[in-house]
Parts: structure tokens; C-alpha cells; sequence
């Protein structure tokens, strides 16, 4: 039932709409497959006045994300068998102006460039802070480049990104990371020591 005009049942009506969208613009999801880093960097969010949900898989996300519509949202890469990448359009698709901040093991601007393009507004290189979480929902994190400063990207560059993927997908396993691409595992850790510049 609506509240009667200019009665101070209105007055109050107004008051709790403000509460409750004030509320909703400070909730923020984090999904993380890390059970000690997710509850850690959630106490630590909740302190700085987020009402934070937290998931570990895909499906679990999106579930909270349907009960409970979050304003922003802060994704690992890496969720066990799944990628982070694959819940941003799905994350997007239920909160459209969804600020999304994408976590990853490694500094990859491919990957980075990617979450962009399905929705992402920033991503982070773990280890991260609380701090650091806030600045990048803030829109406040310095960068000494950009990713079209970092794009495109040169042939030793996009091998590089593409030796980090397969090293992730090997959970930093340096030997299974090498059986798979084919090289000497002395090989590999000579490209991995020499980061070449993004052109």
C-alpha cells in the first residue's frame, strides 16, 4: 500500500527509500576461490563501509547477485576449473552500470584488456590490499601507463602473455607449464626472467 502524500507516513517512506538505495550503491560482491583471502579482504571492505556478498564459483555468484543486486563487484581471474572472465557479461547482464574490478594472479595486459571488453571498469595485479580495492572501484588508482599505452602489443610481448595464460592455467607450475608449450623447462624460465616492453 502507498503511503498517504505530504502524511508523515511519506516523510518516512522517503527516509527508508534513501536508506535502502544508499545501501544498495555500497554493496559490493567478491568472488574469490580463496577462502582465507575472500574472508580477509571482505572484513577488511566491510570496515570501509561495503555491504559485501561473497561467492567462490560462478553459479554461486550469480546467484547473490539475483537475491540481492550489488553496485559493484570484485572478480578473481581464476576460479578454480572456471574464469573470472566468463562472469562479468553475466554479472553485466543483471546490473548493467555494474562497477567491476578484475583480480589476477599476474600483471596480463591481454587478459586485463579483455575483462575490459566484456564489461570490467578496472583490474589488479595480486597481492592486493583493501586499499587498493578501494581505489580502483573509486576510479582513484594511478597507473604509470594505460592499456592503449600498452596495446599493440609486440610478437615477444604476446608470447610473453600467452607463456603467463598457460603458467596460470599450471598453477605456476614451471615444468607442466612447459610440457605443455613444448620447451625446455631452461628455456622457459629464461623467457619468464626477460618481461619484454608491451611494443
Amino acid at each position: 500500500m502507498d503511503p498517504v502524500p505530504g502524511s508523515k507516513f511519506d516523510f518516512l517512506w522517503s527516509g527508508l527509500l534513501i536508506m535502502i538505495e544508499a545501501k544498495n550503491e555500497n554493496r559490493l560482491l567478491m568472488v574469490d576461490d580463496d577462502p582465507a583471502f575472500l574472508q580477509a579482504i571482505s572484513k577488511a571492505m566491510a570496515k570501509r563501509g561495503f555491504d559485501v556478498m561473497t561467492a567462490t564459483c560462478i553459479r554461486d555468484a550469480v546467484s547473490r547477485a539475483r537475491e540481492a543486486v550489488p553496485a559493484m563487484a570484485v572478480v578473481d581471474l581464476k576460479l578454480e576449473a572456471e574464469s573470472g572472465l566468463d562472469l562479468i557479461p553475466l554479472l553485466v547482464e543483471i546490473n548493467p552500470d555494474m562497477n567491476i574490478v578484475v583480480l589476477t594472479g599476474y600483471s596480463s595486459i591481454a587478459t586485463a584488456v579483455t575483462a575490459i571488453k566484456r564489461g570490467a571498469s578496472e583490474y589488479l595485479s595480486k597481492p592486493v590490499t583493501a586499499g587498493d580495492v578501494v581505489k580502483a572501484l573509486s576510479g582513484d588508482l594511478q597507473r604509470e601507463d594505460t592499456l592503449e599505452d600498452l596495446s599493440p602489443m609486440s610478437v615477444e610481448r604476446v608470447e610473453w602473455e600467452y607463456i603467463q595464460k598457460v603458467l596460470q592455467e599450471n598453477d605456476g607450475n614451471i615444468s607442466a607449464t612447459a610440457r605443455s608449450l613444448g620447451m625446455y623447462r631452461r628455456t622457459l624460465q629464461r623467457k619468464l626472467a626477460k618481461k619484454p616492453v608491451a611494443k
